[in-house]
């Protein structure tokens, strides 16, 4: 702990808090980020693949259940296709696409990132046969997670688990209309046929899910120990949310309207708590003069600004920090709702700026804060997150001088198949590769890790999944961030 203190105390005294000498090259974190999806992807890589490190994988997902299910993503470090956090993530994609248009098309990244979202959407059309029937798994968590193997050498079971009209999953259902709502945004002009396709499957989504009431994990119990929901209620909205958006159809609003709870203050937008990504659509919605201030709109719009003021260190319920300035949300994988708090304080920074009738104010229980001043915190945590932090280390794997080597990470840390075609067994990974003390042979360019300790040390070990494995919805809300900090 001693160490620990004395490197702070020296980071502090180099370091103004919160923002370095030299601001990071946020554009090429941008182009990572992205490329960060190509390592996740499963099934038939394209000739375009740039994580070249990769190749084919999982090329018979589905054919038990007599359905295609090759693509998607893989989630994290491991080798299943969880249906739940990858809706959210191509969700989050889209929202970064939508929100930060012109700086993506400005970078040149605006193809990349919508190629990136269309990787999961065509996915979630295969998985989506019939109105009342979604995949929402392939492969078994448990039998996973006790072999460490390349995606390309999978020897363990590839079941698939869904969910229908007698086997009901709200909340599945309902983030992954969401999903499908967002992206046909996104494809809105590029491809309006593919769009039409996308909002048609985001419709019947979200009637399956409001229409058969239900956990998706009760219906996939081998989700439960992974990433159990605990509401739907908030995944339903959010689908609601993201039709709106797309059609501007009043039943989808009628639907916000009437909801029995707006989700009172939240903790972080994540995968299981999609509240205050509703909280900001809605106040967008007030902000652009769409829709009144009383009622129930104006309680979705104080309970996401109580958060926000919480975040800046104003509000009545402050979110701690670390002795660095990074929030501090929880043990496991923090960087995730560190990066999602950022997406929020900047798309709202936004929505006060372009208000209409002029800028607007966050008032805060400490005061009235300036939109510029939330966009300065949520750049101050990825700043700490790009290597301006005690440990001089940046969370984003390839990128900066020194980033961690040891990511917890299947497919990063064996060899590459290209390199070496030798089938690498369950158990043989482990004593092959995990418990090697060197760096990953594959560097996942772009991946976000769980990030340090509420002290600010990060120990760069392969073992240690809370801290050193990456999960695809770190780095979804992070691309819009870091668009918008790469044009300024």
């Amino acid at each position: 702990m001693q160490s620990h203190i004395i490197i702070l105390c020296l980071w502090l005294v180099v370091s103004p808090l919160g923002r370095g000498d030299a601001a990071p090259d946020y554009g090429l974190a941008l182009s990572k980020a992205i490329v960060y999806y190509e390592a996740q992807r499963s099934g038939k890589l394209p000739p375009s693949q740039r994580a070249q490190w990769r190749s084919d994988s999982a090329l018979a997902d589905g054919k038990l259940s007599g359905i295609d299910l090759t693509g998607g993503y893989y989630d994290a470090g491991d080798n299943v296709k969880f249906g739940f956090p990858m809706a959210f993530t191509v969700t989050m994609l889209a929202w970064s696409t939508i929100q930060f248009w012109q700086q993506l098309s400005q970078h040149k990244e605006l193809g990349n990132a919508m190629s990136a979202i269309r990787w999961g959407t065509d996915y979630f059309i295969k998985a989506h046969p019939q109105p009342d029937v979604l995949y929402g798994q392939v492969g078994e968590g448990a039998t996973d997670h006790i072999c460490w193997q390349r995606p390309e050498d999978m020897t363990t079971p590839r079941p698939a688990f869904k969910v229908d009209d007698s086997h009901p999953g709200s909340d599945l259902a309902g983030e992954t209309a969401a999903a499908m709502a967002a992206a046909s945004v996104v494809f809105q002009q590029a491809d309006p046929r593919y769009s039409a396709l996308l909002l048609g499957h985001a419709k019947q989504l979200f009637e399956f899910g409001r229409n058969h009431l239900g956990y998706y994990h009760d219906s996939i119990p081998d989700a439960k120990t992974f990433y159990e929901s605990s509401l739907y209620e908030d995944d339903l909205l959010w689908g609601a949310a993201w039709l709106y958006e797309a059609t501007g159809y009043e039943m989808y609003l009628d639907y916000l309207s009437k909801a029995g709870s707006t989700g009172g203050i939240r903790k972080s937008l994540a995968w299981d708590d999609k509240f205050p990504g509703v909280q900001a659509l809605v106040s967008k919605l007030l902000l652009q003069g769409k829709i009144g201030g009383q009622g129930i709109w104006g309680q979705y719009q104080s309970n996401l600004e109580e958060l926000l003021c919480n975040y800046l260190q104003k509000g009545n319920f402050n979110l701690p920090r670390t002795p660095a300035g990074m929030l501090w949300f929880q043990p496991f994988d923090n960087l995730q709702d560190v990066v999602s708090s950022s997406f929020l304080l900047t798309v709202y920074s936004d929505y006060l700026a372009t208000a209409t009738g002029g800028p607007k104010m966050l008032s805060c229980h400490a005061g009235q804060v300036q939109p510029q001043e939330l966009f300065s915190f949520a750049r101050s945590q990825v700043d700490y997150i790009l290597g301006n932090n005690p440990m001089y280390t940046s969370y984003m794997v390839g990128f900066g001088p020194k980033f961690p080597g040891k990511v917890h990470h299947r497919g990063a840390s064996i060899v590459s198949v290209k390199k070496d075609p030798t089938p690498v067994g369950c158990q043989q990974g482990f004593v092959d590769w995990f418990n090697r003390d060197a760096p990953n042979p594959n560097v996942i360019d772009g991946a976000i890790v769980g990030g340090p300790d509420e002290n600010d040390w990060y120990d760069d070990t392969r073992n240690s999944a809370p801290h050193a494995e990456a999960s695809s919805y770190n780095t979804a809300p992070l691309v819009g961030v870091l668009a918008k900090l790469a044009s300024m």
